[in-house]
């Protein structure tokens, strides 16, 4: 069973999309998929969140939200704020191993950069150190992208988390001059593969188109081992 931290260089990068299109290409492979989301921020009670667009758009899979928080920030602060508990380690890895019992890889979104505060002394980094999974980190292909980048990756392996990659979350169909060198040259600055470049409005895609082009999207090296059988 593989587990896989997905964070992102910001937010609005294109990380739930990403997310998504790993969903949809690991299923299309054959694997059970399960996507858990540490902490969600930004929507109410009964309001549809990031697990929602990942079913949306990679179909039913088993999901787990551990926390949410009304107000569009970061945990620490949408929890500080509103005056409720924060969310611990403890719980978030307890809600990945439930979802290991029942999948072949879990997903597990992060909040906007590695190093947003989950809680006063979590961020990211924390999670995927104790789950001891490789981190895919979703970035923006246009400028800025070298330093955002590399400053992630650099924070990831300064931690002893390994990196597994990087998808571009919005690849433009016409990509600028600075969008293409980027793409040539975060390999070489990072030291990590680009792994998939997910075209721009694939959100929007239908359900059945998305998990259909997914899987073409992924172009670096493999990311989860052949399925093992399971039994009938």
């Amino acid at each position: 069973m593989t587990v896989l931290v997905v964070t992102g260089t910001s937010t609005d990068v294109g990380k739930t999309v990403a997310v998504a299109a790993l969903a949809a290409a690991a299923r299309a492979a054959g694997l059970r998929v399960a996507v858990c989301k540490p902490a969600q921020t930004g929507v109410g009670p009964d309001e549809p969140g990031d697990l929602a667009a990942v079913i949306a758009l990679a179909g039913e899979l088993p999901t787990a939200e551990v926390v949410r928080y009304a107000e569009p920030l970061a945990p620490e602060t949408a929890a500080r704020r509103a005056g409720e508990p924060y969310v611990e380690l403890d719980t978030i890895v307890a809600a990945v191993d439930g979802l290991r019992r029942e999948a072949d890889l879990v997903l597990v979104e992060g909040a906007g950069g590695v190093l947003v505060r989950l809680a006063p002394e979590l961020t990211v980094i924390d999670v995927a150190a104790a789950l001891d999974a490789p981190v895919v980190v979703v970035t923006d292909p246009g400028l800025g992208t070298l330093n955002h980048t590399e400053l992630t990756v650099a924070a990831l392996r300064s931690a002893g988390c390994a990196v597994a990659g990087l998808i571009l979350g919005s690849w433009p169909a016409a990509p600028e001059l600075a969008m293409t060198c980027n793409a040539d040259d975060l390999p070489r600055l990072t030291g990590v593969p680009v792994l998939a470049a997910v075209p721009a409005g694939a959100g929007r895609l239908r359900p059945a188109d998305f998990a259909a082009q997914a899987p073409t999207w992924l172009t670096g090296p493999p990311l989860w081992p052949e399925p093992a059988p399971h039994a009938s």
